[in-house]
């Protein structure tokens, strides 16, 4: 039961409280570049949630196992670099194959989910926090779904914003900035929030 809240705990925290996007600034080329329509917004969200669950399910093992134990525990920001490469060249060549619009919808951003700072932090994140392996898991899901959260969020104020009359010197990236501060700034009325509830 105790291990249940804490899990609930992690994941709600990294959903809304914690926000890599929008409250840890993280892995905001994807949330600027790809916002502009629900649709690839959506699809980099998946990959993004894949990624970052699938490099905690290896990295974790490997610097608890590996690295720590040896006294290699230095390397463990290129080791979670060449973990996550090598699952991103996964996702690409599923998405190649499979869904070959949306590969082509998202073109440079795929790749660069390598060095998405958002998903490196969250193997880091796991480390630095001391989590278990499934807490470490719960944290890189609700990270992902954070992710998803806020590029959804984003992508309607995004279309919203494309319908609307803006001055022209607003027109094009400072609004879209302007707009992505005030999403971020209504994060923050989540704090607080998931520790009552679980308390």
């Amino acid at each position: 039961m105790e291990l249940a809240r804490e899990l609930s705990i992690v994941l709600f925290s990294a959903i809304l409280v914690d926000n890599f996007v929008l409250t840890r600034f993280m892995g905001i080329c994807p949330f600027l570049g790809v916002s502009k329509k629900v649709g690839p917004a959506f699809g980099m969200s998946c990959a993004v949630i894949f990624v970052m669950v699938a490099a905690t399910a290896v990295t974790y093992p490997i610097y608890t196992y590996l690295l720590e134990p040896n006294g290699l525990a230095y390397l463990d920001t290129l080791t979670f670099i060449l973990v996550i490469a090598a699952f991103v060249q996964l996702v690409e060549l599923v998405l190649g194959r499979f869904l070959p619009s949306l590969h082509r919808t998202l073109g440079i951003y795929l790749p660069l989910i390598t060095t998405n700072c958002a998903v490196l932090g969250v193997t880091l994140l796991n480390i630095q926090e001391g989590y278990g392996y499934l807490t470490a898991l719960a944290h890189a899901l609700g990270a992902g779904l954070g992710f998803l959260l806020a590029m959804l969020l984003f992508a309607g104020v995004r279309i919203r914003l494309e319908n609307s009359r803006v001055l022209e010197a607003f027109q094009g990236l400072p609004i879209t900035l302007i707009s992505a501060s005030i999403v971020a700034l209504s994060f923050l009325g989540f704090g607080g929030v998931v520790d009552g509830i679980f308390r």
